[in-house]
């Protein structure tokens, strides 16, 4: 059986300030719009930006205290998934796509020029994922007296003034 992805990276701005509401549980919910930008290249040749609009839902406990930072403006970074809402309106099935937020991260102050900035996890997962392993690396830039030494053992000739950063 093949298994699906449905992940979404978007990097955009906010096109107006989250709005904060609350289930029926009690839960806090957040909701706002990315504006994410594309470059198009028009018929003389010129390039030219153009925005999609992307409907966003967080679902964390945190959301009361990061929507003061969530305005207008803001370039924010968001992963999660997308997920299709549908309904019925008047005989008509309507339906929408909009992303509902796992990690939120803060890349900008917006028009307020407030420096607040900071990742955010909602904590919400549907399904739990495989983990991968990370293939092994070897460090560039260690002197072979060091790489096999214990921790507080390593050359005498080692000082502060060595290391690079």
């Amino acid at each position: 059986m093949a298994t699906d992805i449905n992940s979404v990276v978007l990097v955009g701005r906010l096109t107006r300030e989250a709005t904060l509401r609350y289930t029926q549980s009690g839960s806090p919910v957040l909701s706002f719009t990315l504006a994410v930008n594309r470059s198009k290249r028009n018929a003389d040749g010129s390039w030219t930006d153009e925005a999609s609009f992307i409907d966003c839902v967080y679902f964390a406990p945190n959301s009361q205290n990061i929507s003061q930072y969530l305005i207008k403006g803001k370039q924010v970074a968001v992963q999660g998934e997308l997920r299709q809402n549908k309904w019925e309106t008047d005989g008509q099935t309507r339906s929408k796509l909009e992303v509902v937020v796992n990690t939120l991260s803060l890349l900008s102050s917006g028009n307020q020029g407030q420096a607040a900035g900071g990742n955010f996890s909602s904590q919400y997962q549907q399904r739990p994922q495989q983990s991968m392993r990370a293939p092994e690396v070897q460090p560039s830039y260690v002197d072979s007296s060091v790489q096999n030494a214990m921790p507080g053992e390593g050359p005498e000739s080692f000082e502060d003034d060595s290391i690079p950063f």
